[in-house]
């Protein structure tokens, strides 16, 4: 039998958040966070374990199955004027997995970008650990409970960061959040755990009312104090400016502050994750910036320590 769900489960979640904000002493200041292990090399991991308190949890990105066209790598390329790399289309994911499982302490381990197995849920389970799987449709919601997750991410639309879809080619679902919500309840016996542009209290009961047992926010902690935000996105972040959803980030669907070249390639094919990587010597130029944030964010992302964001979202 798969664990219970935390009894002390708080009703906001740090989100995991990959590329850096998401620190191990954000997760130590909030109620329950993520470790957002998707891009991090092993050492990273092992780093970041030994400076996390309990309680806490670990997203892992789900090894991808797809590659992108070699034409079209060629052609993206050769604007940037960069090298095709050479990736990991696991990312590390199995590694990771082994090495969150031999540490034992994380309550929950979660997937973006596709769904544990039957076995790798046994292992999980076996270790005395929830397995979480975000979600965008009803369809994955279903598979992955059929499969034996726990709980479901729910995630909409305004979700800043990557869109989880299961492949690399599928368009995301347009539909609010409140809309995937109601959809999903209707269809699965877990909890859900709603993700996507939650900034305010108000926000929160919204998506509690609408079935959520908790709600992840990620883009309302990127300006806190313990977040690992670089001082250029905190600056891109302070700015304010327009949120959009484009593959012209990484490669892949993902949301944040809008760019020239999101603007000028707002129809790029699958690229990911090599459009990262070239991208990632540009980085520094404002025309690549990449801060990954959620919709309507300007002017409304609070500041200062995490556990005073915390109780705002909370209505403390």
């Amino acid at each position: 039998m798969p664990p219970e769900l935390p009894a002390r489960l708080p009703r906001v979640i740090a989100a995991p958040m990959a590329g850096g904000p998401s620190t191990p002493e954000l997760v130590n200041a909030v109620g329950f966070g993520f470790l957002a292990w998707g891009t991090c090399s092993l050492d990273q991991t092992r780093e970041e374990l030994s400076r996390v308190e309990e309680p806490f949890g670990v997203n892992l990105f789900y090894p991808q199955r797809e590659e992108p066209l070699r034409e079209d790598l060629e052609a993206i390329a050769a604007e940037l004027g960069a090298e095709i790399p050479e990736p990991d289309y696991a990312f590390g994911f199995h590694d990771k997995l082994r090495l969150a499982l031999e540490d034992g302490r994380a309550t929950i381990i979660s997937c973006t970008f596709g769904c544990f197995t039957e076995e790798e849920f046994k292992r999980i389970h076996d270790a005395g650990i929830q397995a979480w799987v975000t979600v965008t449709n009803e369809v994955d919601a279903l598979k992955a409970t059929e499969r034996g997750a726990d709980g479901l991410i729910v995630q909409g639309p305004k979700a800043g960061g990557h869109r989880s879809t299961w492949t690399l080619t599928e368009e995301p679902d347009p539909r609010p959040l409140e809309k995937l919500l109601d959809g999903i309840f209707r269809h699965v016996n877990v909890p859900l755990i709603a993700a996507g542009g939650a900034r305010t209290h108000e926000d929160v009961e919204h998506l509690i009312e609408w079935g959520a047992t908790a709600v992840a926010c990620g883009s309302a902690f990127l300006l806190a104090d313990e977040a690992g935000t670089s001082d250029r996105n905190r600056a891109l972040l302070r700015e304010g400016g327009k949120s959009v959803s484009t593959r012209a980030f990484s490669g892949r669907y993902a949301r944040g502050v809008e760019t020239r070249f999101t603007r000028e390639h707002d129809d790029l094919p699958p690229l990911y994750p090599q459009l990262n990587a070239m991208q990632k010597p540009l980085r520094s130029d404002p025309d690549h910036a990449y801060c990954l944030v959620g919709e309507d964010f300007a002017g409304k992302l609070l500041e200062g320590a995490a556990a005073e964001i915390e109780s705002a979202l909370l209505g403390y």
